[in-house]
This record gives structure tokens, sequence and C-alpha cells, in this order.
């Protein structure tokens, strides 16, 4: 009878562990993917690429135990050699090779050159060859910072109390109401892909008092624009016994914070590589919407055409106002109209025209809206019924009022529009893993 009794320790080392220990002049067992070879005759340079990094590995005829014909770009190999500090190498170290073990090797050649720095290719052929692009290391680099970022509203969440819960995403019904919905036959019922987790956050806030997740939506807008995707990742939390939407506010300046600190410290390396500047953090300015449509109108001499709600350009214009005047990149656009945000959205008491709700632009770009929910079960309702809506639709959902719910409010920040302006990108695509948007559904 055998048995598993939790993880061994493995001969190989990775670049960690030899950057962490004394290991110069030792020999070491190494794997990864043959990420170039950069042959110069009597020695050659075999760069291995690993999660970490890159290690350079030197190949010298007739001391390394292997035929170097027999090696191809993308070979998972195991090496065996000895450390040597060498400064212009990656990490300081390279390995002088003595032996060379092909694990497996690719049927064909690559279709791009993931081994350069920038692949100057379209990002049409990027994506048809995601799983083969996403190995250039600059490629990868986005998603690790974009790992920092979840990383960090995890871990900051923990910090302040709340609890990870994972809501389903086959609903009856959407929370956001409309005809941007992926329909489903769901065993002869309709059914829909849940556009957002909102009825279900609020619910647990009854529960757990704060609560968060982190996990896909669908929307189903035929937009095809550089901003929009039909399935991203949104970073929700609901909060309960607030005193106002700016304790929500106050919350996600203190996520941002925690997410910036957490990248500059643990993320340097992929930062530096795609020249990333983190921005500043520590104080967001905070507007209402009539009163930033009237500062961009004034400045940049654009007249105001929707009341309402804010078009694309006006959300950059925005973003721009407050760079010029406060040097933020981050701006609080506060008390949307009640009439463009969801039934649930408490409307405020001094001008029930307008809700107690926000949405914070990153660089002229919607990344996050939120705000303060309506609580109590007979205003929800006078609320339905002022907008035709039919409380049996959403009957569930509604008990939670029904028995008593404390002051609430919430947020959903879009992963991949916040990743795309911490990079610069111009795309949300560059910063979806595998985008879906209205002609892709592979890879």
């Amino acid at each position: 009878m055998e048995f598993v009794d939790g993880v061994k320790k493995k001969e190989a080392v990775g670049i960690a562990e030899i950057l962490e220990g004394d290991y110069t002049g030792k020999r070491v067992r190494l794997n990864g993917a043959v990420h170039t070879i950069r042959d110069m005759g009597d020695v050659a340079f075999v760069i291995l690429r690993k999660a970490e990094g890159l290690v350079q590995c030197v190949y010298e005829e007739g001391i390394t135990k292997f035929d170097l014909k027999s090696l191809k770009e993308e070979c998972a190999v195991e090496v065996m050699g000895t450390v040597k500090a060498e400064e212009r190498a990656p990490h300081g170290f390279e390995i002088r090779l003595e032996e060379i073990r092909v694990l497996s090797q690719p049927a064909e050649p690559l279709p791009i050159p993931v081994s350069k720095w920038k692949l100057n290719t379209s990002l049409e052929t990027k994506l048809a060859l995601r799983p083969v692009s996403l190995r250039n290391l600059r490629e990868r680099a986005k998603f690790k910072i974009q790992e920092g970022i979840v990383r960090g509203f995890r871990d900051y969440l923990f910090s302040q109390g709340f609890t990870e819960i994972h809501t389903p995403k086959i609903v009856a019904r959407g929370a956001e109401g409309g005809s941007n919905v992926f329909k489903l036959d769901y065993f002869n019922k309709k059914a829909e892909l849940g556009q957002s987790p909102q009825f279900y956050k609020q619910t647990m806030v009854g529960v757990y008092d704060r609560v968060f997740e982190a996990a896909p939506v669908f929307r189903a807008e035929k937009h095809n624009t550089t901003r929009h995707l039909n399935e991203y990742t949104s970073l929700d939390f609901e909060m309960g016994y607030i005193d106002g939407f700016e304790d929500v506010m106050a919350m996600e300046t203190g996520v941002l914070q925690y997410i910036m600190e957490l990248l500059a410290r643990d993320y340097k390396k992929e930062l530096d590589m795609l020249g990333v500047t983190l921005p500043d953090v520590s104080r967001i300015p905070a507007v209402r919407f009539d009163r930033a449509k009237e500062l961009v109108s004034e400045k940049y001499n654009r007249k105001i055409r929707n009341p309402y709600d804010l078009e694309p350009e006006e959300e950059l214009l925005i973003g721009r106002y407050f760079k010029e005047e406060y040097d933020s990149d981050f701006v609080f656009v506060t008390h949307y109209p009640s009439k463009k945000r969801p039934f649930y959205a408490m409307d405020d008491p001094a001008d029930p025209k307008f809700t107690l709700s926000f949405d914070l632009l990153f660089k002229g770009l919607e990344v996050t809206t939120g705000g303060q929910r309506i609580h109590d079960y007979k205003e929800i309702l006078a609320k339905m019924e002022k907008r035709g809506m039919n409380p049996e639709d959403i009957a569930s959902y509604l008990m939670i009022f029904k028995y008593g719910m404390p002051p609430h409010g919430g947020l959903g920040i879009g992963l991949e529009r916040l990743t795309m302006r911490l990079l610069d990108e111009q795309n949300v695509r560059e910063t979806a893993m595998f985008p879906r948007d209205v002609t892709r559904l592979e890879p």
C-alpha cells in the first residue's frame, strides 16, 4: 500500500532558490522551455524561459554532453550544470551546461517569434495565436501585473473584514435589466448569463456584513470598440452599515492605494519591463456629475448634449481636466441622474432626480460603477412601481428587504479596463487573456 503524504522536494531548482542560496560554483538541475538559441560556434547561449524569468545557459562544444543541432526553440528541457556569476546575464548568473535532457519537442516551428522583445504583429494575429503569443515576455508580464491587481484587491478587503463569496453566473433574471443579456435554455426554463453579481452580493451583506467577489460577468452588447468586452472580470464588493456612499468611495481608494503599493513592491520587474509608472492614489478628487459636465464644457468649449449620461468624449475631457488642474489620473464622478441608474440605486434625498452613486474614471475611462443601495422594502417597491416593474419577477431578491437589511453600498471594478489604463494600452483586448467580443469565441 502506498500513501501520498504531501509535496516532495524536487531535485530541480528555480531562479529564486539560486538567488537566495549559496549556489555559485555548485552543480544544479534546472528545467524550462528553450526561449532562444544563440549559436556562436564552439559556444552557444541557450536561454531558458521559466515562470520567474529567463536563465542564460552556456553550451560548450566538447564539454556539454549533447548535440546542439537537435535542440529547437520551445523544447521543454531539463539541464544539469554549474552556476557561475555573470553580471551581463539575466539575474546575474548563468549555468555552464554539462547535460541537456529533452522532455518534449515542438511538432512545428513557431508561427511568430515569441523570443523577440516586442511582438511586431497585429492585435488580430496576437489574439488568433494567443496560446503562443502569451509566451512572449512582455505579453505575459501584463497578466502578472493583472494578477497583482486581483491579489491586492483580495488582500486589502480581507484586512478590512470582508468575506469572499462565489455567486451563480446562470441566473433567472439579470440585475441590470435591458436587452444586453445572453439567453440560455436551462432545462426548458428561461435563463441568462449574469450581467452582475449585484442581487447576490447584496443578499450576502445580510449574512456577512461585508463581502467581495472576483469573477466573470457577461454583457451581450454588440459594441466592437476598444473599451468593450462581452465577458470580463468584475471585482465586486458590497459593505453594510455605511453612513453614505462616500464610505464606498473611501474603501475603493484604500483598495487602490494597497494595490499600487503591492505592485511597486512585488511586481517591479514586470512594471519596468513594460515601462509602467504607477499613478498617485494618495488623494482622489470627487466632483458631482452635473458640475463635471459644466467644467469641461466651460474649459474646452464643448456643448452639453446629453444631460443624463457621460459620453466617451466627455469622460476623456473630465480625465484631462482633473489631470491638468489637480495632477490626478483618477476622479470620482458622483450623483448620476436617477434616470440612468438601476432601480436599486438610492435617490438623493436632497434632489431625487440624482442618485447617491458614482463612477471612477481612470485617465478618462470609466473603470468603476458604484453607490449606495436602497435598503428599505417599501422604498424599493415604490421605485419599482414608478418604473413599471413587476415585483414578482424578482421576488427572491426582494425577500432580503422584506426581512430587514442594513444601509449598504458597493461597487464593481472592470479588471481589464483598469489594467488597460494602468499599462497605457489602447485596446481592452490587450489586457484580456482570452478576450470574448462580438467576433471572437476562440481560442
